[in-house]
Formats: structure tokens, sequence, C-alpha cells
């Protein structure tokens, strides 16, 4: 057995530049069918041990699946965690080809732990999501347009907000589709709907950007959210606690879920309002919320059990 080999590949939209660690190799190919072919036979040549992609908002899931397909283990890494391993290393300058081989670095000295990647029902269902997403910031943005629009195009605005809602409602309705038209999708749909302030919404959001629902630990799921307090000390110092980073779609959507939560289910609802009569302020308790909102959902989906106000704190 020879030494591992580690690939990094940089995407854009035109062209994909791969290095190769520790050979520093590096190869060009067009990101298009017939190069990411011609990439996968370069790149199963050296039977690599791991092979590291930036997430670039969607130009890199053809090759991923591609190289997946081809039997590679695949991480799909934060472009921010890899900026930051470039500077740690004294890499300021920034090109396509130098991406590429710092990928490659990252993956042979960090050596990130690949993740199953999503099916092609979970693609479909993240495409459908985030075009709703684009859908309500469109109407949103006409809205705000229409309070100030002169007579003259102030029709024409509300015509293209009728539009949009009608595509946004369109697009609902294929999410749903297709949640209903995957049994193991459904029932987690089913489950979380259980809970309530848990809407359609949330549970989407759930089901397609946190796969890993049920998998985890209380403290690893909170975490990967960006719900978990984390710690700021040093020396003597004691630092205040602030919860930072992690998946930000979904915290946005599991806030205003905590804000029905606190009024309409039981659970969190005594706890918002233990937190509250402790002095704990307005923006504090609601993080809190959303934390144990969170931990109960994910020991739902691990138990696959329903929601019951009588049953206590689900361990997780």
């Amino acid at each position: 057995m020879g030494e591992p080999r580690f690939v990094g590949i940089d995407v854009s939209k035109a062209q994909l530049d791969v290095a190769i660690a520790p050979d520093d190799q590096v190869g060009e190919f067009a990101n298009d069918q017939d190069g990411i072919t011609e990439l996968v036979k370069w790149v199963s040549s050296f039977s690599p041990e791991l092979v590291v992609v930036e997430a670039t908002g969607g130009l890199e899931t053809g090759v991923v699946v591609a190289v997946h397909e081809a039997g590679c283990n695949v991480v799909i890494e934060n472009p921010r965690k890899v900026r930051d391993f470039a500077r740690a290393t004294g890499q300021l300058a920034k090109t396509d080809k130098i991406d590429a081989v710092v990928l490659a670095d990252f993956a042979m000295r960090v050596r990130p732990e690949p993740r199953p990647l999503p099916d092609e029902h979970s693609r479909r269902l993240s495409a459908l999501l985030s075009r709703r997403r684009q859908l309500v910031s469109m109407i949103a943005a006409e809205k705000n347009r229409l309070a100030r629009a002169h007579s003259d195009v102030a029709p024409r605005i509300s015509m293209h907000i009728a539009w949009l809602e009608q595509e946004r409602d369109e697009t609902d309705k294929e999410l749903h589709r297709e949640i209903r038209n995957n049994p193991i999708s459904q029932e987690k749909d089913k489950l979380l709907r259980s809970v309530p302030g848990v809407g359609p919404v949330l549970t989407k959001t759930l089901l397609i950007e946190l796969p890993e629902l049920g998998q985890l630990n209380r403290k690893q799921v909170a975490a990967l959210v960006g719900v978990a307090p984390l710690n700021r000390d040093s020396g003597q110092h004691r630092g205040k606690r602030f919860c930072w980073g992690g998946r930000a779609r979904v915290r946005t959507v599991l806030y205003m879920a905590a804000l029905s939560a606190a009024q309409y289910n039981p659970t969190i609802r005594r706890f918002h309002q233990r937190l509250i009569a402790a002095g704990k302020p307005q923006k504090v308790a609601l993080t809190a919320c959303m934390r144990k909102l969170l931990i109960i959902l994910n020991a739902m989906i691990r138990d696959m059990e329903p929601f019951s106000a009588t049953r206590p704190t689900l361990p997780a």
C-alpha cells in the first residue's frame, strides 16, 4: 500500500481545478458532463482516501455526485473554514489553482469526516425549498416597493406580487407531493407536525437542511444548528456565553417556531415562563426555547415517537 492521496477540487461556473496531495499534481477540467467524466477518471486512478470540495451554492453538485458514485469519499466543506485554514498555514494568495491545492492540503491535514450525500429525493426537496425562499424574499421586496410606488406602476407591482404568490403556492404543493411520495419523509413529517408550534415550513426545513436530525445527541444537534452557548473564557476571565455559527436557515425558522411554541406548546410555555420568572432576558429565554424544542424534535425522530405533553423531556 502506497501513501494515501487526498484530492481538492475548486469549483467555478466554467472550470474545475483539481489538486492531488501529497503528489503536488494539478489538473484543469471543464465544468460540464465531459469534463466531469474526465476528472472522475483521472482522480479515481489515484484511489484517493478523501476528496474535499467547497460549497459553492450548488455548482459543486454535479462533480460531487459523480465522484461519490465512483466510490470516493467526498466532503463538501464550509468555504470559511478552508479560508481560515489557508491563512493559518500562511497561504494568503488566492487563485483557483491555489484554492485547489489548499483544499487538498486541508483534506490531508484536517481529514474531515465524510457524511452521507443527499439522495435524489433530498436534492429535489432542497431545490424546491430554496426556490420557495427566493419567492418569499421577492414577495416581501415587491410589497415594500408597492407601499411607496407611483400610481402608474403600482398595478403592475400588484400583478407581479399575485404571480409570485401563485408560484409560491405551487411550490408548496410540489414540496408536499414530494414528501408524501416518500414514506420515510412522510412519517417524519407526521411526527414533527404532532408538536404544537411546529408547522409545515419548519418540518420541511428540518427534513431538508438538517438530515442529521435524530442521529446526534442533544449537545451535537444544538451545536450543529447554532443554538448551543459557547464558552468565552481565558485564564481567570469568565466571559458571557454566546450562540453563533451553525445552520442559519434552520435557526431562522426554528426561532419563529419557538415564538409560537412559547404560547401554544405546554412544555415549551412552562419552560419559557420559568426562565422569564427567573429574570432571564426575553432573547435569552427564546434561544433556550429554541434549543429545547430542537432537542425534543431530535429525540422524537430518534425514537420515531410522536409528541406528548405528559411525557418528560426526552433525553438525547
